[in-house]
């Protein structure tokens, strides 16, 4: 593959064996792929300009994890940080879960989010947020959000905090770039490791914004290895 086509593109299915080659294959850790995501993240938006609180939502999924890092490596720099966790503790995997005991360990508690969501609770946690951190959903989600998550996603978008996607943003196919019921329009979109097909659609560019890959670590040569596999018939 020449230099020249660097960012690949990656569909959700290869994306998906990208992580399992990694870790299967040449004996990375998922946990140290997660780690050097959410540090990855961390450092474009610092570069970008963080000037309050941030406020990371969380769903149930490794893209939670990727959330929780970002929220530890923000208050290492000295931040302030909000973290709230959409999703039930005992849903997510298992370094999603690693990640958030490590930052419950730190004294960040993420504040859990009722079914029905209270707009005074959501209201108090985004009062006087300079940005908004979108870690819900990542490339694996196919559909319209469920409830809760619709409902969150919507009073997300109505907040004048600037919004950062992790991945991509939540509610927007990563294949196809539709919304099929209501996504994250972010400022920012950090997407990992590659670009997907989605986020170039030109329907999702009022959802995606400012895009950049961010590297998490994989070496090229697993790219390679992925991008040789046969496309899925």
């Amino acid at each position: 593959m020449p230099h020249d086509q660097w960012p690949v593109m990656m569909s959700r299915a290869q994306v998906r064996r990208l992580d399992a080659c990694a870790v299967e294959n040449y004996g990375m850790a998922g946990i140290v792929l997660m780690e050097n995501a959410g540090r990855a993240v961390t450092d474009a938006l610092c570069r970008i300009g963080v000037h309050g609180p941030v406020v990371i939502c969380c769903g149930s999924g490794n893209n939670a994890g990727d959330g929780f890092v970002i929220a530890r490596h923000l208050e290492l720099r000295g931040y302030q940080v909000r973290t709230v966790l959409a999703g039930p503790i005992d849903k997510l995997p298992p370094d999603a879960a690693g990640n958030y005991h490590l930052l419950c360990l730190t004294g960040h508690i993420p504040q859990p989010l009722a079914r029905d969501l209270s707009p005074r609770t959501l209201e108090a946690i985004l009062a006087d947020a300079d940005w908004i951190v979108d870690a819900l959903l990542g490339t694996g989600a196919v559909g319209a959000p469920r409830p809760p998550l619709d409902q969150l996603i919507r009073r997300l978008n109505q907040s004048p905090a600037k919004r950062l996607a992790v991945d991509l943003p939540s509610g927007l196919d990563a294949d196809t770039g539709e919304v099929p019921g209501v996504a994250i329009r972010a400022d920012h979109t950090c997407t990992l490791a590659a670009l997907k097909p989605g986020l170039l659609v030109a329907a999702a560019e009022p959802y995606v914004g400012q895009l950049q890959v961010v590297d998490i670590g994989v070496p090229r040569c697993v790219f390679h290895d992925v991008l040789a596999e046969p496309a899925d018939p």
